[in-house]
């Protein structure tokens, strides 16, 4: 039987978030990174550094941005509806376009049906375009890209509409960013430059086939995982049930296990029997303190967090502001196998500062010397790697930890 601290390490282990790597990051650990998580969610909010950015800094910590756009670029990663908008290694590309079928359901497919109902010509046209003239952005066309509507949502223009209906139909992929934007190429240009080559025998895999991947795909990334929380990863339905994973277990693709103080079994991949072994013996100990992203692929599962961390963790970006509790852009705090609280950032670029609206510790955490030292080096590693070193302290709960916290970035 696992302990809960146990159980965690291991995810965290699987996730590369139990300590800070050894040695300074080079571009090969991004794919690695991602080959790891098997996903990295696109979010274009970017109060502090963009989400897929940051989901890399805390698991690599100081490293070249431009990394993640040269990886892309080179065609080591492609972007597709997965968990949502993600990037995912070239090697797994096949495995989301032979699923794509299934995703019909998505809100992104089905718009992009809607639109290609209502817009075929002039998505052709814009196909027409591509093949003759080359990639585009949606920059590339006239007027503003977006407005915000009177619903407050944003109302994007014509061409990009069309564009990402083609992108969600398989039509177009990316084949670079510019500034974050994407540009948008034919999806046969693409696939041929995959690095490595696009895997034809991974089209042919049935549903069930496809399925059983993902979910196996799911568990490994999680180091451990109740049967609940498998299909989130990957947005699969219907739900994964212990009935399902029975086979798994008993071809010893998957390991059961028990997690003390659980009402149901865990699963651990059976590539990360050496890490179980390791948990069960207590032989792994989390030292990492960092900030995570609100869309890391540790948090973005509420039940999940709960269950794993205790931790009660919404995201409140898309919240109305009379409704939040924390704040517009919360970043949880990950400090040695513990999530202890959650910090309400904004960077602000041209002044160089790092400002912290509120920073909430939980209230079952003590503001040890250790954990402030370690938390108070954690934001400003983020802070200059991000290049806004200044760091401005708004409130504090508790509020004495403001004092120290200032005094550690003044020494």
């Amino acid at each position: 039987m696992l302990r809960l601290s146990q159980a965690r390490c291991l995810q965290l282990a699987a996730q590369g978030l139990l300590k800070r790597s050894s040695r300074r990051a080079r571009s090969v650990d991004v794919v690695a990174a991602i080959e790891r998580m098997r996903l990295l969610q696109i979010d274009s909010i970017h109060v502090v550094a963009r989400s897929p950015y940051l989901v890399l800094y805390s698991r690599l910590g100081a490293y070249e941005p431009n990394w993640l756009d040269d990886a892309l670029a080179q065609g080591k990663l492609a972007e597709t509806w997965a968990h949502e908008a993600c990037f995912v290694c070239a090697a797994d590309y096949a495995l989301h376009q032979a699923w794509r079928e299934q995703r019909a359901p998505h809100w992104a497919h089905r718009h992009a049906q809607r639109v290609q109902m209502e817009h075929r010509q002039s998505m052709d046209n814009l196909l027409v375009r591509i093949r003759d003239t080359g990639p585009v952005r949606a920059a590339d066309f006239a007027r503003e890209e977006t407005t915000r509507g009177a619903s407050g949502w944003w109302e994007w223009k014509p061409e990009k509409r069309w564009l990402e209906a083609c992108f969600a139909l398989g039509e177009l992929m990316v084949t670079r960013r510019e500034r974050f934007q994407r540009v948008y190429d034919l999806s046969a240009n693409v696939l041929a430059r995959l690095d490595p080559p696009l895997d034809a025998t991974q089209a042919t895999l049935s549903h069930v086939e496809l399925r059983r991947r993902f979910i196996l795909d799911s568990v490994r990334a999680l180091g451990i995982s109740q049967a609940r929380w498998i299909a989130d990863y990957y947005r699969l339905k219907p739900a994964v049930t212990a009935k399902e994973l029975a086979p798994l277990v008993s071809h010893g693709e998957l390991v059961e296990v028990t997690v003390e103080g659980w009402d149901a079994p865990g699963y651990v991949h059976c590539d990360h029997a050496e890490l179980l072994a390791q948990a069960s013996l207590g032989r792994l100990r989390a030292t990492h303190t960092t900030l995570l992203s609100p869309f890391d692929p540790l948090v973005w599962d509420r039940a999940r967090v709960l269950a794993m961390f205790g931790f009660e963790y919404t995201i409140e970006c898309y919240t109305p502001s009379s409704k939040r509790r924390y704040g517009y852009y919360v970043l949880p705090i990950l400090h040695r196998g513990r999530l202890i609280g959650r910090l309400d950032a904004k960077a602000h670029r041209a002044q160089g500062e790092f400002e912290i609206k509120a920073m909430y510790l939980e209230p079952d955490i003590e503001p040890t010397t250790r954990l402030l030292q370690d938390l108070a080096g954690a934001v400003a590693d983020m802070a200059h790697w991000h290049g806004t070193p200044r760091i401005r302290l708004g409130r504090c709960r508790p509020a004495g930890i403001a004092a120290a916290l200032r005094a550690l970035w003044r020494g």
